[in-house]
């Protein structure tokens, strides 16, 4: 027999469910368990009074199906066989709550479980030892066992809120990276073009600064030009007044 993964919940020992292979037809098939009670010979023995009641059995029973209820029972198939094991139903002594203890420590240093941060070992190991917890109690209390069965599944829905939430705010932030990737891309390029223009304009005002100061030199050259013209027209000018001053004189001068 391979029994399943080994848990901190507390079982009973697997019991084998076999098919009657007897009859034709798959619908007559019945479930046998094995191993059965022998069948009595004689007539059955009387129980001893004071030993159990009909309440108590009761009791018993509705315990049993809220453990199975809470913790069902866990089934595999070896060699074309079914095995079926149930959860425990045997109350807990101080003894065990040391032990679980205890066996929690040595699989989590067993299996290396980190101490902080998201861990699924040590969430796994937790929630057996939580499973676990609830059976203890359910057995002395079915209705401290139910809430904290409340408890447990709310814990557990709220995990996987947190969870939904961190995976879709990881494939935000995934989307977001690629945008900005895609963004930077546009303004790497954006800014090689506008490095481009700021060449061109660069290059573009460095030739009218040139082209300025051809002007500029050459309106220089033009005016010292006409000004050297002026002056020489001037001095021409005074001259030609001076020798038509002294002609005029000498005209004037014998008529005296």
């Amino acid at each position: 027999m391979i029994p399943p993964n080994a848990s901190l919940v507390k079982y009973d020992n697997p019991v084998l469910v076999s098919r009657n292979t007897d009859k034709k037809t798959p619908r007559a098939k019945a479930l046998k368990a094995s191993p059965t009670p022998p069948a009595a010979a004689g007539p059955l023995p009387v129980p001893p009074k004071g030993k159990g009641t009909p309440m108590d059995a009761k009791a018993a029973q509705q315990t049993d199906e809220i453990l199975n209820s809470i913790l069902p029972p866990r089934e595999w198939t070896e060699s074309g066989q079914l095995w079926v094991q149930q959860v425990s139903s045997t109350p807990a002594t101080r003894l065990d709550v040391v032990n679980l203890q205890e066996e929690l420590d040595r699989r989590l240093q067993q299996r290396q479980a980190r101490e902080t941060g998201i861990c699924p070992v040590r969430r796994e190991l937790y929630s057996q030892c939580f499973d676990e917890l609830i059976r203890q109690v359910t057995i002395n209390c079915a209705e401290r066992g139910l809430l904290l069965l409340r408890v447990r599944d709310e814990i557990r829905m709220t995990i996987a809120a947190y969870q939904t939430l961190y995976e879709s705010s990881v494939a935000f932030g995934m989307r977001k990276a690629l945008q900005a990737e895609q963004g930077k891309a546009d303004m790497e390029k954006k800014i090689t073009e506008l490095e481009s223009e700021k060449r061109d304009l660069e290059r573009q005002v460095n030739e009218l600064k040139a082209k300025c100061e051809q002007t500029e030199k050459r309106a220089a050259e033009l005016r010292q030009v006409e000004e050297k013209k002026h002056t020489e027209e001037i001095q021409f000018l005074k001259r030609t007044n001076q020798q038509l001053k002294t002609q005029l004189e000498g005209i004037i001068a014998p008529k005296k």
